[in-house]
């Protein structure tokens, strides 16, 4: 059987696993670089020639250690693509079409996560004046948005998916029904940010909270736009998951408390918040005078 045959077969499995698209979409890069790697090496993409060598001479080379940017791929990237050769080798080899796993040498890199990038309170502020500056329900819809991903920490997967129904202005909560892990959960909503969100509905009753036109705006499109917004605000390298970050900062520097500061990301371990901990350089310069 050939590699490309087998991937498209591992994706089957992991969409019945219910793993979310993410996560398909980022295993099936990971095994399309393999085999375009294989090709351009002029070897076969047949199972039977992919062996522990065969691999680790692809973990060693440009195609792993570099970008399609041409710059160096960070450790955390690199992991996350021996994670994914390493699963599908071991579905290949449990479900009886390879004898042996030719990932089975594989391990990770040893490296720190990296820092969570959070926007300063400056660039938070740059970035709300510049929204407020637009005209225009487009700009009024993602001004809301970010309004609202920094007041809740919602991620932004989760906004976009909200229909009016889920929020309850009454005790300023919000029903989060599409989660990482699919968990459904409940997020805070702030006094403040109820009341413009209140405003911003007007008289809608029902229906997505945020709308292109009559239907639901799509993710790709609500990156697009708040990536112009950043970059209009002179803000380099942050996303739209830099609001999450940013509201965990607060968070976290307004109590000290790493629990609540969990309880308030909705995080299943302990250890996805931690980071926010060892990030907190204000905390720092305070305790040095810098």
């Amino acid at each position: 059987m050939q590699l490309q045959d087998a991937l498209q077969g591992f994706l089957v499995q992991l969409r019945a696993d219910g793993r979310s698209e993410h996560t398909v979409r980022q295993y099936e890069r990971h095994g399309r670089a393999l085999a375009a790697w294989l090709a351009d090496a002029g070897m076969g993409t047949d199972l039977g020639d992919l062996t522990p060598e065969v691999l680790a001479r692809f973990f060693a080379s440009d195609a792993v250690r570099t970008t399609c940017h041409g710059g160096a791929r960070t450790a955390v990237s690199a992991n996350a693509m021996r994670t994914s050769i390493r699963c599908l080798f071991a579905h290949l080899h449990q479900s009886g079409l390879l004898p042996a796993n030719p990932a089975r040498l594989l391990r990770r890199a040893r490296c720190a996560p990296p820092p969570p990038k959070a926007l300063h309170a400056d660039e938070q502020q740059r970035l709300l004046e510049v929204l407020a500056a637009a005209d225009g329900p487009e700009a009024a819809r993602d001004r809301m948005l970010v309004e609202l991903l920094l007041g809740t920490g919602i991620r932004i997967g989760s906004a976009l998916a909200l229909d009016i129904a889920d929020i309850d202005f009454d005790h300023g909560e919000i029903a989060l029904r599409r989660t990482k892990g699919d968990r459904p959960t409940t997020a805070l909503l702030p006094t403040a940010v109820a009341e413009k969100l209140r405003a911003f509905l007007g008289d809608r009753r029902d229906g997505p909270v945020f709308l292109a036109g009559d239907r639901r705006v799509s993710m790709r499109h609500t990156q697009r736009r708040l990536a112009a917004w950043l970059q209009k605000a002179g803000i380099r390298g942050r996303s739209a998951h830099s609001l999450r970050h940013s509201y965990a900062m607060k968070v976290y520097r307004s109590t000290g408390d790493i629990l609540l500061t969990q309880a308030a990301l909705g995080h299943a371990s302990i250890a996805s918040t931690v980071v926010y901990a060892k990030a907190d350089r204000a905390r720092v310069r305070a305790a040095v005078g810098a």
